[in-house]
């Protein structure tokens, strides 16, 4: 019986760390902050003295030799060479539960809406999992998101990824707000990264309102933000999604915008002396776009799903922009929408034409795709003459599959027509499309 005493008080000994190692801050450039005395491994979580007795939490991003490159997640106020730099001995983790439902939360996974702690039964990894691809459930389901030209048109299948193409003040918030309402989904999370602050409230109070934020977690780094939360944040609310898919429920992730994601990634690339390459970015940029929309998706179990919808901003309508040619290339489809058809009243502002849905034929019956392809011809047929009609050069009866696509363009107009409240249930959407290209 002794000799179990004396080990029980041998392994409680041993647990005790004989000294704490502690760095000292040594530099502060821009971002960037150096600390040396300390070895400091990259991710780690760290934390620096203030002069008013404080601690900053930073994270290690780099080194080089001797130094620790760290960067803070807040703004950085009140540091002075030789600060304590103390280091965080575990990965940080959280406790995610259904309580998380209807809460907002910053990048660390802190509370922001006043309404108390968070916890659950669950452990939650501040970053995604990564899955075997040979392992991913496959996309056999549309999923309806209740817009009607996506869902006719670009339908969208259970555990796709695809991103929303535009530049600014044309109505990617906008739709992704109408979307967020209309989507059959049990829970929906949603990343506002790098946005302005006053789209916060307008987003939770006009686009999710009330019942859609019951079945709802959002994960909130505006633009004032430091690059290295805005970072954390995009990670985070994949980390959350992936955990309620996990679960066995129908999860839809919607990342706002995946262009801001990229541009924290640049600053913090760049502040590290990283080169750029294309308009500034750094190489390590666009092999982490892939990392992150990998980790979105099914997952391994039969039961649950992750459905995600990311905004990629095309700056000056630049659809060859470098984010925007990337995320092309990793998604599972991209919706563009235009200024021209924003310019014309048309909502939501979807170019059919220039859009495309890579799982819509596996999840759509045979008569829903071949009406869509009629459309889509449709509206090629009438592109061709579109400038010609109002000058009156053209002249009907020359090519009757032309003058029918000229008869049919009002009526495809109005059916591609949304507003902003209006629902329109993937059923009806099909059986109207239907209808019309018959």
């Amino acid at each position: 019986m002794s000799t179990l005493a004396d080990s029980l008080r041998t392994v409680e000994l041993d647990d005790v760390p004989v000294a704490i190692p502690t760095g000292r801050l040594v530099g502060a450039s821009g971002l960037l902050l150096e600390s040396a005395g300390c070895r400091l491994h990259t991710g780690q979580r760290c934390r620096i003295e203030t002069v008013n007795g404080d601690w900053l939490d930073a994270q290690v991003v780099g080194f080089r030799e001797r130094l620790s490159f760290l960067m803070p997640f807040k703004q950085a106020i009140g540091l002075t060479t030789g600060a304590r730099v103390l280091p965080s001995p575990t990965a940080a983790t959280l406790q995610i539960g259904p309580s998380w439902l209807g809460r907002m939360v910053n990048g660390l996974g802190e509370p922001i809406d006043g309404l108390g702690r968070l916890g659950g039964e669950h452990r939650l990894e501040m970053t995604p999992p990564k899955i075997n691809p040979l392992k991913k459930q496959p996309v056999v389901e549309p999923l309806d998101v209740g817009v009607r030209a996506i869902n006719s048109m670009l339908t969208i299948g259970k555990g796709q990824r695809v991103g929303l193409m535009a530049g600014s003040g044309v109505g990617k918030s906008v739709l992704l707000g109408l979307i967020t309402r209309q989507t059959v989904a049990d829970v929906v999370v949603v990343g506002l990264i790098g946005e302005r602050s006053r789209e916060v409230r307008e987003f939770v109070d006009m686009s999710l309102g009330p019942e859609g934020l019951k079945k709802a977690v959002l994960v909130i780094a505006p633009a004032d933000e430091s690059p290295l939360m805005r970072i954390r944040a995009t990670e985070l609310c994949h980390a959350i999604a992936a955990h309620y898919r996990d679960q066995g429920l129908n999860v839809l992730l919607l990342v706002d915008s995946l262009t801001r994601y990229a541009m924290a990634l640049r600053e913090v690339a760049l502040a590290l002396g990283e080169p750029p390459a294309t308009k500034g970015y750094p190489p390590s940029v666009f092999s982490a776009l892939p990392q992150l929309v990998e980790s979105a998706g099914n997952g391994e179990h039969e039961h649950g799903s992750m459905s995600a919808i990311y905004t990629v901003l095309a700056e000056g309508d630049d659809q060859q922009d470098p984010v925007v040619d990337t995320a092309r290339a990793i998604l599972d489809g991209h919706i563009v929408l235009t200024r021209e058809l924003a310019e014309r009243g048309h909502y939501p502002a979807i170019d059919v034409a220039a859009s495309i849905s890579r799982c819509m034929a596996q999840v759509v019956p045979v008569p829903h795709a071949l009406a869509a392809r009629k459309l889509k011809a449709a509206l090629a047929r009438h592109a061709r003459v579109r400038d010609l009609i109002p000058l009156g050069a053209y002249v009907p009866g020359a090519d009757p599959v032309t003058d029918h696509a000229v008869r049919l363009e009002p009526h495809i107009d109005a059916y591609l027509c949304q507003g902003t409240r209006e629902a329109a249930p993937l059923p009806e959407c099909i059986s109207q499309l239907e209808a019309m290209m018959s």
